[in-house]
């Protein structure tokens, strides 16, 4: 196959005796829209005995940029895609099982999802075909550029996805010779390393399937014999490649609940008593002394944290009673003692088994199920009245201490409780006990005062027997357009807002239902305008700030212009008009009488606490004086930016002497040469 320039992608198909699903695989890729020069296909027969190197051979020729190779059997997938990688040109590499196939827009997709964010790798949405398990999560968004720590990426450590092959290279990636799990280590890595990953979700860019013949290796090697390498190297590469805190503690919580706890429970009852105790058994048990730290432990559920609490004490005999009846336990119902909640397992505080209760502490995680059923504000003032229902699973009705917590997002103000009113506003025929009404003023909600400006999210505290959980208020329901319908904004009375003028209450849902409250400052016309500011030419160091009133002002509402000092010091001058009744105004400072230090030029109006910004111009230049009361000492006004609301600030200070003698020297040298 001859080629000028490399192809942008490198698909590498491994296949073993996957006829007769290999065809569409194969041909989805040659049809795709990307273009035939963007695209090579690196096919591998890996010792097929049901005709697929003949298919493969045969496809090869109706297509140039298709190569295939055949090599004995490996045993797995690992092999061939190592074979791929080893010959692959392209700028990408994508990796197709041959039981699968692509969208035919999937590879331009996903291949201008990364060069326009220049990620390393690409997730594009997975379809089920036939009821194959796949990811959901990760593809509720497009997401063009996050991290595994932002976005559920590493919820799907199949190597289905687009890599750029220099991060593949960079990192010496190949997959290990193991049955199953020969793809997780990998991915893990790449994810761990990459710069940036990308997530296309509005195409469906994989269909994955299950064989006709039921022979896909996740099903023929789904026994703990094959998983146990693949696991191990799995914790090996999260400690190699993240230090332990947080962010490690994240990830490798992954693992544990998938690779450990999961397979452990699943499988390791189907072993005989001699292989589960001498050859898994101590396996399972080092992995978690080594990497299930206090961190991951308390991001597990309690299933899993008995599980590693039996591991971490050696209790081969209690492990495996938990495991064998781990689904019949999973069912049994909740204990609440001292505002906590439990898990009613059999272990739970049985003097003979000594388990701590926090493995059995479910308080942070029992389900809450509520419903805002009424947004809507009460008559033509400010108060926002919401209702709905909302209790804590198998905790019976609510408490009175139930209440709405309003929360700042993106600026500190302390969280803001309201009492709810429970037993109120029951829906669909429900009890109850489970209704709640909270009526919000917002002009005396912050302990009297009004709520400030800014984003706000609305949780509810609800409370049963003594426990407490907080959620985010939400609506689930939509109407027939898939639409949900928040209050209308509200303009709020400024009377309470000195200062501030008109303020503009918007409630309104998230896109996931959340119910959220924004305050902003209504957009208003200005009362004037400045028209210019500059030095007086006639007086020294005074300067001059003229403006006009807009249009629809009130005569003279702009009384004064005010100097404030970074101390609080203040200095004011009235403004002049040019006569009665005229719009157009003028305010000479005397800037030589302020005193050094940074001054913010204001126009105060007639409003109480009223203030309008004196802007920047980059015509004003700075000025210099000397000032009689300081033995003729020379003084300095500079203008700066960066003042409340990109108000003007000038500078207030006096001459070094040193540089004013510099000067001097400077200009004299420049007179007489």
């Amino acid at each position: 196959m001859s080629r000028t320039t490399p192809p942008r992608v490198s698909v590498i198909i491994p296949a073993y005796n996957a006829m007769p699903e290999l065809t569409r695989c194969v041909t989805s890729v040659m049809e795709q829209t990307l273009g035939p020069d963007e695209i090579e296909i690196i096919a591998i027969d890996d010792g097929s005995t049901d005709g697929t190197g003949d298919e493969l051979d045969r496809l090869a020729q109706t297509c140039s940029r298709m190569r295939v190779v055949h090599q004995p059997n490996s045993g797995g997938a690992g092999g061939p895609r190592n074979t791929g990688l080893d010959r692959a040109g392209g700028d990408y590499v994508f990796f197709l099982d041959s039981d699968d196939y692509l969208g035919p827009d999937a590879l331009r997709r996903m291949v201008a999802m990364a060069d326009e964010n220049r990620t390393d790798v690409v997730l594009g949405k997975m379809v089920s075909v036939g009821g194959r398990a796949v990811p959901t999560a990760v593809f509720s968004h497009n997401q063009p550029r996050t991290d595994v720590f932002s976005s559920a990426a590493y919820r799907t450590l199949g190597c289905w996805k687009l890599f750029r092959r220099s991060l593949i290279e960079g990192l010496n990636l190949r997959f290990p010779p193991y049955r199953n799990c020969e793809d997780k280590p990998f991915t893990a890595a790449a994810y761990l390393n990459a710069d940036g990953i990308s997530v296309v979700a509005d195409y469906d860019c994989y269909y994955s399937r299950n064989r006709r013949n039921g022979n896909n290796l996740t099903l023929t090697a789904a026994d703990l014999v094959h998983r146990m390498d693949g696991t191990r190297l799995c914790f090996e590469t999260v400690a190699r490649y993240l230090d332990p805190g947080p962010r490690q503690d994240r990830i490798m919580r992954r693992h544990v609940e998938w690779e450990l706890c999961g397979p452990l429970r699943a499988l390791l009852p189907r072993e005989s008593e001699q292989r589960a105790r001498e050859f898994f058994y101590p396996q399972f048990r080092h992995w978690a002394q080594t990497y299930v730290g206090d961190g991951v432990f308390q991001l597990l559920a309690p299933q899993d944290r008995l599980i590693v609490h039996l591991l971490r004490t050696d209790r081969y005999e209690d492990l495996m009673t938990a495991a064998r009846h781990a689904k019949e336990d999973a069912a049994r119902g909740h204990i609440v003692d001292k505002d906590r909640v439990y898990w009613a397992h059999p272990f739970f505080r049985d003097p003979a088994k000594a388990v701590p209760d926090a493995c059995f502490d479910v308080t942070s995680r029992i389900p809450v199920h509520h419903e805002l059923a009424e947004a809507a504000w009460t008559g033509d003032g400010e108060v926002l009245r919401l209702a709905g229902h909302a209790h804590i699973e198998s905790l019976g009705p609510l408490q009175s201490t139930t209440r709405l917590v309003l929360r700042p997002s993106g600026f500190r103000h302390p969280d803001i409780h309201v009492p709810a009113t429970v037993g109120t506003a029951p829906r669909h025929g429900q009890g109850a006990a489970i209704g709640f009404t909270v009526e919000v003023d917002l002009d005396s909600v912050d302990s009297g005062a009004p709520l400030g400006n800014g984003l706000w999210e609305l949780y509810l505290d609800v409370r049963a027997q003594g426990v407490s959980r907080t959620v985010r208020l939400r609506r689930a329901r939509t109407d027939a357009n898939g639409e949900r319908h928040a209050p209308p904004q509200r303009e709020l009375a400024s009377g309470l807002r000195p200062g501030h003028g008109p303020t503009i209450a918007r409630p309104f849902f998230t896109p996931h239902g959340n119910f959220s409250l924004d305050l902003r400052q209504a957009k208003v016309d200005p009362i004037c305008r400045v028209t210019g500011i500059a030095w007086d030419t006639s007086v020294p160091a005074t300067l001059v700030v003229s403006g006009r009133l807009t249009d629809g002002a009130a005569g003279g509402p702009v009384t004064a212009l005010r100097a404030e000092e970074d101390s609080g010091s203040v200095r004011e001058v009235p403004v002049l008009y040019a006569r009665e009744g005229s719009p157009t105004f003028t305010a000479p400072l005397p800037v030589g009488k302020l005193r050094p230090g940074r001054w913010t030029l204001t126009l105060r109006t007639g409003e109480p606490g009223g203030r309008i910004p004196v802007p920047v111009t980059r015509a004003l230049s700075g000025t210099r004086w000397f000032r009689a009361a300081r033995l003729g000492r020379p003084y300095y006004a500079k203008p700066l930016q960066g003042g409340p609301g990109g108000a003007l600030v000038l500078r207030v200070a006096p001459i070094r002497l040193t540089a004013a003698l510099r000067r001097v020297r400077g200009i004299n040298r420049w007179t007489t040469g």
